[in-house]
């Protein structure tokens, strides 16, 4: 009695794991390319939200020296999701420095201003985003 074996299988076997192979590895890299898609997105959001957060602080900051010409100090608001702190100093007898942090999660934005008191009026004299 004579075997006699059929290898026609093997073609057709090995062609099928090396089509699903490449159909993993497409669909992972899908998967993860949609993955780094949103985590950058919630960072975008975060930043521009703390960012929103940083100017509302400062606007408080402001309103404490419209209230009261000599206030020197600092506060912390929570707002929605997140907080902020500001500091308010004196750096001449016209002239306060105002320093402001927004944080959403582990996004954080500052803010450097600087406004000048007139006789009828508070003006900003330098309002930008720090580090």
């Amino acid at each position: 009695m004579r075997r006699v074996y059929s290898e026609t299988g093997y073609v057709a076997l090995i062609t099928v794991l090396v089509v699903g192979a490449a159909a993993t590895a497409i669909a992972l890299a899908l998967l993860l390319g949609g993955t780094d898609s949103q985590r950058s997105t919630l960072i975008e959001q975060q930043s521009a939200q703390a960012r929103s957060l940083a100017n509302a602080c400062a606007e408080e900051a402001m309103q404490q020296i419209h209230d009261n010409i000599a206030y020197a100090g600092s506060n912390t608001l929570t707002l929605g999701q997140g907080g902020c702190t500001y500091s308010v100093t004196v750096q001449t007898g016209t002239t306060r420095s105002i320093t402001v942090s927004g944080t959403i999660g582990n996004v954080v934005r500052k803010i450097q201003a600087y406004a000048t008191i007139g006789s009828t009026s508070i003006s900003i004299t330098s309002w930008q985003e720090v580090g």
